[in-house]
């Protein structure tokens, strides 16, 4: 394991382009994502390997043939290699202003979406990025790949209502969602919800399919990433999110995002993306 890690390697930032809250490009030979939430679209093409990955308690296996995959906010999914080799993915982390968050839904069952001329466009779209004087471009680039998103999403029938609308569930979310940084223990959420503990967690992971504190955890490590790449210290980013201390931010950080926060926030040249392949400059 520690030798295949040393092959990894990450390229991650923020372009001045709106609705793209996150560019990041990675080298996996050897890593397991914990399942997690984000409060963005993640729009991931493979170039190289495969992957394994469950959305929403669904395991599905892509390749880097396959087309697009389109994992939605805050639905529970976790990834890992499955091959020797490992993976090679670019990543678009995508808000609400490219793909509003009522279509979530519509994008659980169908994550990847397999569709030549998209693959392209966001291909092009990586290409842009890597260059800071091509902004323009990279706008028009994003809406000709939002177009095609809502081509998708659109022809997708929305998802019936069911267990998302647990009462329980949604209210510790809430609670959680609005004390990432501070914090809330069990026993205060659930007398501010009148449930009992247990049961309150229960309902919880039976909702949301992961349990309440690694949600939390998660939505701590989101939050440790935009301050990292805003510039902020990895000692003052682990205080600031919520975790005890620098290196209980470096051990749930790593194993999220298969790399350390200072390793993730090192400024180093960008990827060339020409013919789909990520390689440095």
């Amino acid at each position: 394991m520690a030798g295949n890690r040393a092959h990894t390697s990450i390229s991650a930032w923020r372009p001045s382009i709106p609705g793209i809250a996150e560019v990041f490009h990675a080298h996996f030979t050897d890593h397991a994502y914990p399942a997690h939430t984000h409060d963005t679209w993640d729009l991931m093409i493979l170039d190289d390997g495969a992957v394994d990955f469950a959305l929403d308690r669904h395991r599905h296996g892509a390749t880097g043939s396959a087309g697009v995959l389109l994992l939605p906010p805050g639905v529970p999914h976790d990834g890992r290699t499955v091959t020797a080799s490992g993976f090679r993915k670019r990543n678009l982390y995508l808000d609400d202003s490219v793909l509003p968050r009522h279509l979530a839904g519509r994008a659980v069952d169908a994550p990847i979406l397999r569709d030549g001329p998209l693959r392209d466009r966001i291909d092009r779209l990586h290409a842009a990025l890597a260059h800071a004087g091509d902004g323009f471009e990279a706008e028009s680039r994003l809406s000709f790949v939002r177009e095609r998103l809502h081509f998708h999403l659109d022809a997708l029938k929305p998802r019936a209502p069911g267990r998302e609308a647990n009462r329980l569930a949604a209210g510790l979310r809430e609670l959680l969602d609005s004390r990432t940084r501070t914090g809330i223990s069990l026993h205060e959420a659930a007398a501010l919800l009148h449930a009992h503990p247990t049961h309150l967690v229960r309902c919880f992971k039976q909702t949301y399919g992961l349990p309440p504190h690694t949600y939390l955890t998660g939505r701590r490590i989101e939050e440790a990433r935009r301050l990292l790449l805003d510039g902020h210290r990895p000692t003052e980013v682990a205080v600031t999110v919520g975790f005890h201390d620098q290196a209980h931010l470096n051990r749930h950080f790593t194993r999220h995002v298969g790399t350390t926060p200072a390793r993730y926030q090192r400024p180093r040249a960008r990827p060339d993306t020409s013919r789909g392949r990520t390689r440095r400059r």
